[in-house]
C-alpha cells in the first residue's frame, strides 16, 4: 500500500473536508469538520491538518504512505510559490500551507483556488471528462470560475486567472463586492439575486418570497428560490430571469476568449434553479453572431457536487 494514495482537501468558508483517493480518483475515504469562525490561520490549520491525519488513519495508512496532498481554498494562489495571496473569508493569506503539510506528512502538496480545482475535478472525473477546453462558471454567494485549455489548468502568471465572475459587462452597472461595477458576480450571484428581491419587495412588486422565506430576507437561499419559481412567483421568475440572461452574456463573452468546447454550470444556484436558468443561458448563446458559424456550445451542468474540489485538488497534486 506504500505510495498508493492521495488526499485532497476542501477548505470553505463553513467547512473542511478531506478525501483519501486512488490514482484512478475514487473517493474511499472522508473526513468533514466545521471551519472554526473568526479564526486565526493557525487555528484554521490545525483543523486541515486533524482532518487529513483522520482521513488517512481511518484507512489503517501511516501518513508518511502518501504520494501527495492537494488543497483547494478560497482566494488567490500563487502557482509559482504556493502561498494565498488574498483570502477574503478566511485567515489564510500569507500563511505557508503548503510548506506545513509537506513537512507534517512528508508528501509534496499542491495548493489552489477552490473553483478552479472544482472545475479541475470535473474536467478529470465529471461532467468534463474527455473535453481537452472547458470552461467552468459556478453561481452561488458570488460567481466562481475555472478554464481547462489544452487540458491543463490555466492559472495565469499569479495564480489569478479565470476570476469570470468579475468579468465587466457594463462599467456603469450596479457595484459588485470587488469593488467595480457591473461584474457578472453584480448581476448573477445569488446576492445579486437577493438585492434584486429585496428592491422588488420594497418597490411593491407582487411576490410570496417573504413568506416562502420564513417572514425575512436576510438570506434567500437557493432552495427558496427554486420552490418560488415552481409557484411561478412574478418577482423571483422576473429576478431570475434577467439574472440568467445577464449568465448568458457573460458565457458569450467567454466564449469569445476561450472557444471552449463545452461550458458547465455549477454551484447551489444551479444545482436548485438550473431547469430554469440554462436554457436562457443556451438561447443567448444560440443568439451569437459572431460564433454562429463556428457551431454550438453546449452548456451542461456540473456533476459532481461536493466531491469536485477534492477530486480537482488530488489532479493537481497528481501533475508534481
Amino acid at each position: 500500500m506504500a505510495k498508493k494514495f492521495f488526499v485532497g482537501v476542501d477548505v470553505g468558508g463553513t467547512k473542511i473536508a478531506a478525501g483519501l483517493v486512488t490514482p484512478a480518483g475514487e473517493i474511499i475515504g472522508w473526513e468533514k469538520a466545521s471551519t472554526p469562525r473568526a479564526a486565526s490561520a493557525g487555528e484554521v490549520m490545525k483543523v486541515i491538518v486533524r482532518a487529513v491525519r483522520d482521513v488517512i488513519a481511518d484507512a489503517g495508512l501511516k501518513a508518511h504512505r502518501l504520494r501527495g496532498i492537494g488543497i483547494g481554498v478560497p482566494g488567490l494562489v500563487d502557482a509559482k510559490t504556493g502561498k494565498v495571496l488574498v483570502a477574503p473569508n478566511i485567515a489564510l493569506a500569507g500563511h505557508p500551507i503548503a510548506e506545513e503539510l509537506a513537512r507534517r506528512f512528508d508528501a509534496p502538496v499542491a495548493i489552489g483556488n477552490d473553483v478552479n480545482l472544482g472545475v479541475l475535478g470535473e474536467s478529470w472525473r465529471g461532467a468534463g471528462r474527455g473535453v481537452d477546453d472547458l470552461v467552468g462558471i459556478f453561481p452561488g454567494t458570488g460567481v466562481g470560475g475555472g478554464v481547462i485549455s489544452g487540458g491543463r489548468l490555466l492559472q495565469g502568471a499569479h495564480g489569478a486567472a479565470a476570476e469570470l465572475g468579475h468579468l465587466v459587462l457594463d462599467p456603469s452597472g450596479p457595484k459588485c463586492g470587488c469593488g467595480a461595477r457591473g461584474c457578472l458576480e453584480a448581476y448573477a450571484s445569488r446576492t445579486a439575486m437577493e438585492r434584486d428581491i429585496r428592491a422588488g419587495v420594497k418597490a411593491g412588486e407582487k411576490t410570496d418570497i417573504v413568506a416562502l422565506n420564513g417572514g425575512n430576507l436576510g438570506q434567500i437561499k437557493s432552495k427558496v428560490l427554486a420552490r418560488a419559481l415552481r409557484h411561478r412567483d412574478p418577482l423571483v421568475t422576473r429576478v431570475m430571469r434577467a439574472a440568467a440572461e445577464r449568465l448568458g452574456d457573460g458565457c458569450v463573452s467567454i466564449r469569445h476568449c476561450f472557444d471552449p468546447e463545452l461550458i458547465l454550470l455549477g454551484g447551489g444556484v444551479i444545482e436548485a434553479c438550473g431547469d430554469f436558468m440554462l436554457p436562457i443561458v443556451r438561447r443567448r448563446l444560440a443568439a451569437d453572431t459572431l460564433f454562429r458559424k463556428v457551431g454550438a456550445c453546449p452548456v451542461s451542468r456540473s456533476r459532481l457536487g461536493d466531491d469536485a474540489v477534492v477530486l480537482g485538488a488530488v489532479a493537481l497534486a497528481r501533475g508534481l
